[in-house]
C-alpha cells in the first residue's frame, strides 16, 4: 500500500486536516504531511503550529496512493498557487489515481478543469471556483476517483470516505465502532 499525501500551507483549516489524517492512520494508511511553503512549520487558520514531515521540493511522491487537500484560508488559495503541486495533481488525474479535496480545497480542482462533469461539494460560496462540476448540497461527494467535502462539519466523513476507498468497507466499520462515530 502506498502513502497518502496531506498538503499543508499557512491558514490550513485544522479540523479538516488533522480529523482526516488521524483517521486515515487509524485504518492502517501510511500518511506524510507535506509542506509546500520553505517552511516545515505550519500555522493552521486558528493559530494551531503543526511540523510537516517533508517539504514539497524534498519529495519525489514515487509511492503516492492518494492526494489529500485540506481546506481553509489562505491554506487552499496557496495549494491552488503552488505550481509542483499543480503539476502532480494534473498527473494524478490523468492516471485516474484518487484524489481529496475539503472546504475551499476543491477549487484547486475546479480551476484544473478536473471537475468538469463531475458531482462535488465545497465550501458555500466556493462553488464559482468548481467549474464544470454539478455542485452537490452533500457533507461528502464520492465522483470516480475524486472525492469532496462541504467543511469543517464533514470531515470526519470525508475522512471515512477514504478509508473505504482505498482499505474498504469492513476497515471504516471498524473505526466507526471504534471511535463512537454516529452515522
Amino acid at each position: 500500500m502506498g502513502t497518502v499525501y496531506a498538503f499543508f500551507a499557512d491558514g490550513f483549516e485544522e479540523i479538516e486536516a488533522f480529523t482526516a489524517i488521524d483517521t486515515l492512520r487509524r485504518g492502517g494508511l501510511n500518511v506524510e504531511i507535506v509542506s509546500v511553503t520553505p517552511d516545515e512549520i505550519v500555522v493552521g487558520a486558528h493559530d494551531v503550529s503543526v511540523l510537516c514531515d517533508i517539504n514539497f521540493d524534498n519529495c519525489d511522491f514515487f509511492d503516492a496512493e492518494l492526494l489529500l487537500l485540506p481546506g481553509g484560508m489562505p491554506g487552499a488559495a496557496t495549494l491552488d498557487k503552488h505550481e509542483g503541486l499543480r503539476r502532480l495533481i494534473l498527473d494524478f488525474a490523468a492516471k485516474n489515481k484518487p484524489i481529496a479535496a475539503i472546504c475551499a480545497a476543491p477549487m484547486v480542482l475546479g480551476k484544473l478543469g478536473l471537475l468538469k462533469g463531475k458531482k462535488a461539494t465545497c465550501y458555500p460560496s466556493f462553488e464559482q471556483y468548481l467549474e464544470g462540476a454539478e455542485c452537490i448540497d452533500a457533507p461528502v461527494v464520492r465522483d470516480g476517483n475524486i472525492i469532496t467535502g462541504m467543511g469543517p462539519g464533514a470531515a470526519m466523513e470525508f475522512a471515512l470516505t477514504i478509508v473505504d476507498l482505498l482499505v474498504g468497507k469492513e476497515k471504516v466499520d471498524e473505526l466507526v465502532e471504534a471511535m463512537c462515530v454516529k452515522r
